[in-house]
């Protein structure tokens, strides 16, 4: 049997050059399962695809929310050719019934408990509708495909940990994969980080201290022992500051962590509140982020804009917290992913004509009580936000912000993140313009 497992092209400027995880975890998978498939990977991000080009007796894509338009329409073109189609992800497990009018079958959940009888059912055309992953533990998690995957790629994601006991009204990680935390084992972790990634990496963990400031340690003072690499994730404002943690950003430091990408998500205390993003935060989020720029540690605060409560004046509160901080701040716009609290409380006031292709967090995507904010005036806040915070003399005042135990190479691999940034930004925001 022919396999092809398909990443769909992201419709907006600036992806980051990193080979889409799912291929090369799912690809693994399926011939762990099956080693008599042929198998074939490929990144609709690199290359245009059509699917005349598809010489496969199955194709699988997985979808977000940004990427489904692009899905359906080309799962609903391969099935006409007679072509079966698997959708799964977050998307397709977020509204399932939705996915399953333009495929033959629907994985929602996790595939490892559930992918070898897709195939099974695909071989003797028997698919059924829905496959329900369950969750597992993530000690049998095959070593990812590393290097099948061909396109002009700079580095490779890891994940060491899946699910987040955190309760972000805007957030489908935890609706995905579960609110306990479950750890691959560190020396699994450890093997993969050694022969598959090249010199820098991403950590594609929700938060890379997870849960157990320890196991952290742990896993980190394994990876120092190994060749040097550079790295960079996601992380909470709450483990920095708990009792074990200067010790958790030392060992993160030693294993190569130069920048962590935080959810500061608003500056006002009932926004917190509102979106339930409080708990992660700590006692005292300010300290956590000196304690982090300390060790020599880069920061970068997301931040969500253009709410239904929001103004034009939490604009310039980022800026101004970019300042204020040292930091690197990077702005979306507010998007109620299906799944998520947020959705829910927002789907009155959605707007009907925008498809899920504008669910990206550069798109306002519902309407706001406050006539001067429109879907324009938001959106062109937000591009002159955000070029502003890339803005040459404050990427340039921003590595001197960086302290000397950072040097040489957190400030080095800071400038190379926000640089292509910067660009694909202005190029999105030209776009834009054109269509207003």
């Amino acid at each position: 049997m022919k396999v092809c497992l398909i990443s769909p092209p992201f419709p907006f400027s600036g992806r980051v050059p990193m080979v889409p995880p799912i291929l090369e975890y799912l690809g693994a998978l399926t011939l762990q399962t099956r080693p008599d498939i042929e198998l074939q990977l490929i990144d609709a991000n690199v290359r245009v695809l059509q699917p005349e080009g598809i010489n496969a007796d199955l194709v699988g894509i997985s979808c977000m929310t940004a990427t489904v338009t692009w899905a359906y329409r080309f799962a609903d073109r391969l099935r006409a050719m007679g072509v079966k189609v698997v959708l799964g992800g977050i998307h397709p497990t977020a509204l399932p019934e939705e996915a399953a009018a333009h495929a033959d079958a629907v994985v929602t959940g996790e595939a490892e408990s559930i992918w070898a009888d897709v195939l099974k059912d695909a071989q003797r055309n028997a698919l059924r509708k829905f496959y329900h992953g369950a969750r597992l533990g993530l000690a049998d998690i095959p070593m990812p495909l590393a290097g099948h995957v061909t396109g002009p790629y700079k580095f490779r994601a890891v994940f060491t940990a899946r699910g987040c006991p955190y309760r972000c009204s805007f957030c489908s990680v935890r609706k995905f994969f579960g609110d306990s935390i479950r750890y691959r084992p560190i020396d699994q972790v450890v093997k993969e980080v050694e022969t598959c990634c090249g010199r820098v990496y991403f950590n594609g963990d929700d938060n890379i201290w997870g849960g157990d400031s320890q196991r952290s340690i742990e896993l980190f003072s394994e990876l120092a022992r190994g060749s040097k690499k550079y790295w960079y994730g996601f992380g909470d404002l709450k483990a920095p500051q708990g009792r074990e943690g200067e010790r958790l950003l030392a060992t993160a430091r030693a294993a190569g962590l130069f920048s962590v990408w935080a959810g500061w998500e608003t500056s006002s205390p009932d926004g917190l509140r509102r979106y339930q993003a409080a708990a992660k935060q700590g006692a005292n989020r300010e300290d956590a982020i000196k304690r982090l720029k300390h060790h020599g540690i880069d920061v970068v605060l997301f931040m969500v804009l253009g709410g239904r409560q929001d103004s034009l004046a939490d604009f310039e509160r980022a800026l101004e917290t970019a300042a204020r901080l040292g930091v690197g701040v990077h702005p979306v716009l507010l998007t109620p992913l299906p799944g998520t609290e947020l959705y829910d409380e927002y789907r009155p006031y959605l707007l009907k004509e925008r498809g899920w292709e504008y669910y990206t967090g550069v798109h306002a995507v519902f309407e706001h009580p406050d006539p001067a904010m429109t879907p324009a005036v938001r959106e062109r806040k937000f591009y002159e936000t955000s070029l502003e915070l890339l803005s040459l003399p404050r990427i340039l005042r921003h590595l001197f912000e960086i302290p000397l135990a950072g040097l040489p190479m957190t400030h080095l691999l800071s400038l190379m993140k926000q640089l292509p940034v910067r660009r694909a930004m202005q190029k999105a925001y030209a776009q834009w313009q054109s269509c207003h």
